[in-house]
């Protein structure tokens, strides 16, 4: 007889538990996350006129005596029903400032709106994927580097070839150039909106003073790693009035002006890295490739869609470490995790020089080691500016409200106050909660694909 293992044990006993149809409604309403935080706390909420309790929450009465709720993570390849749900406020949130909605007028449609993309530039040659029969790198009597490796790839690459993005020689490759373009990736968009704001007053006779008086530039950016683990920016752009998105911008505000100044921006901003004696003074730009595409207002064909656009940049928010060339969803401790790491030579290379310049003085401020996992890449994977649109917090925030008045049965305005007592008492799952929890999360993701589906067949 097979012996069961310890995952297939716990399962059982947790079936045999008298509250396991309540431990299922819990793991349920986490969508069946793969790393939930357990709270213990009660909630009391009360009506101010009466001071009736209209409903009271606690969780010594739950499957033991705590209460789990959602990681939250983005990342797919660490949650991937968290990361779903992540990836729907992004939707939302870019969508939103396209379109409107959530106290955005849906005027912003008509607004001067584009779609970028923003590249790092070149820190030497790399494998590079191929169509139609075109080669690699092919060079004519190319002798090798001084490394003696050969600078040309005469050979036909598939994007998912594992050499796709490798250096030809990673003696000559820039890895310190690399890794500080990254630490400085946040700086040289701060610049380029700077610039974007300067070029735009200069093209229509405005101080840069009293650009703020007549318009002002929204955005909201996402980073997405590309195959030689180089960050590029994919970005929308907008132009308002004065005041944001319930303002509409001046008459000279118009698609191909701003398309022009953001082209012109790119191509000015500078970013000067620290001195410093192992590595001298790097000038960091943005990489020649530039793409500006204005996006459909009401009732046009040209450009493209709002909700492509909102869905092409929720997809990449969600991707971990696994999906890209990132380096790790966790960060390195030491700089043994780094030849511990399960990652191509070109990600522990850019890792090594993280950790390496992240000691010398010159670079402690930019936190190299801190960053290592992500190549020395800082900040959040998505960011906008503040009168952009919604935030995730006030998405969460309605979403926690609507879950509050369907469990409560409360009206949608009562005039009551809610108490809440909450401490955290730990995460994760046990093994066969974990078991348990995945197959919640696949029949969801079932569920959701087969509505998709009938949603989408046409009527008979």
């Amino acid at each position: 007889m097979r012996q069961l293992s310890e995952a297939d044990q716990d399962v059982i006993r947790l079936a045999q538990d008298p509250q396991f149809p309540r431990f299922l409604e819990q793991i349920t309403a986490t969508g069946g996350c793969a790393h939930p935080i357990h709270l213990s706390g009660s909630t009391t909420t009360r009506d101010t006129a009466t001071g009736e309790v209209l409903h009271h929450y606690d969780t010594r009465n739950e499957p033991g005596e705590r209460l789990s709720v959602r990681c939250r993570n983005r990342r797919a390849s660490v949650c991937a029903p968290c990361s779903r749900l992540h990836a729907g406020d992004t939707f939302h949130l870019v969508r939103t400032g396209l379109t409107g909605g959530k106290n955005i007028p849906e005027q912003v449609r008509e607004r001067p709106r584009l779609f970028l993309t923003l590249t790092a530039p070149s820190f030497g040659p790399v494998h590079r994927a191929t169509t139609g029969g075109e080669r690699c790198r092919p060079r004519r009597n190319a002798g090798p580097c001084e490394h003696n490796r050969a600078v040309s790839c005469g050979a036909a690459h598939d994007a998912a070839e594992a050499v796709v993005g490798q250096p030809l020689c990673p003696g000559c490759y820039d890895y310190p150039a690399h890794v500080l373009w990254h630490a400085h990736a946040g700086e040289l968009w701060d610049r380029f909106t700077r610039a974007t704001r300067r070029s735009l007053a200069m093209a229509v006779g405005l101080a840069q003073t009293r650009f703020p008086d007549h318009a002002r530039l929204s955005f909201a950016k996402v980073a997405e790693y590309q195959k030689r683990a180089a960050v590029h920016v994919h970005a929308v752009v907008r132009l308002d009035g004065p005041d944001g998105p319930h303002t509409s911008p001046p008459a000279w505000a118009t698609p191909e002006l701003l398309t022009r100044a953001v082209r012109t921006a790119a191509r000015s901003v500078l970013v000067r890295s620290p001195y410093s004696p192992a590595v001298g003074e790097l000038l960091l730009r943005w990489g020649t490739q530039l793409d500006a595409r204005p996006l459909r207002a009401f009732g046009d064909t040209d450009g493209l869609a709002d909700d492509a656009v909102a869905a092409y940049i929720a997809k990449y928010v969600t991707k971990g470490a696994n999906d890209t060339a990132a380096g790790t969803d966790h960060r390195l401790l030491t700089k043994d995790d780094i030849e511990a790491a399960v990652v191509p030579p070109h990600i522990r290379a850019l890792m090594r020089t993280c950790w390496y310049l992240g000691g010398l003085p010159e670079y402690e401020h930019l936190r190299l080691r801190t960053w290592a996992h992500t190549l020395g890449h800082r900040g959040h994977i998505l960011t906008k500016s503040r009168l952009y649109s919604t935030s995730y917090a006030v998405l969460r925030s309605h979403r926690a409200e609507h879950q509050q008045r369907t469990a409560t049965g409360a009206p949608d305005d009562p005039e009551v106050v809610t108490d809440s007592r909450w401490r955290y008492v730990g995460s994760g799952h046990s093994s066969g909660a974990a078991l348990i929890a995945a197959r919640i999360a696949e029949d969801l993701a079932m569920n959701r694909q087969l509505a998709r589906e009938e949603l989408a067949w046409p009527d008979a």
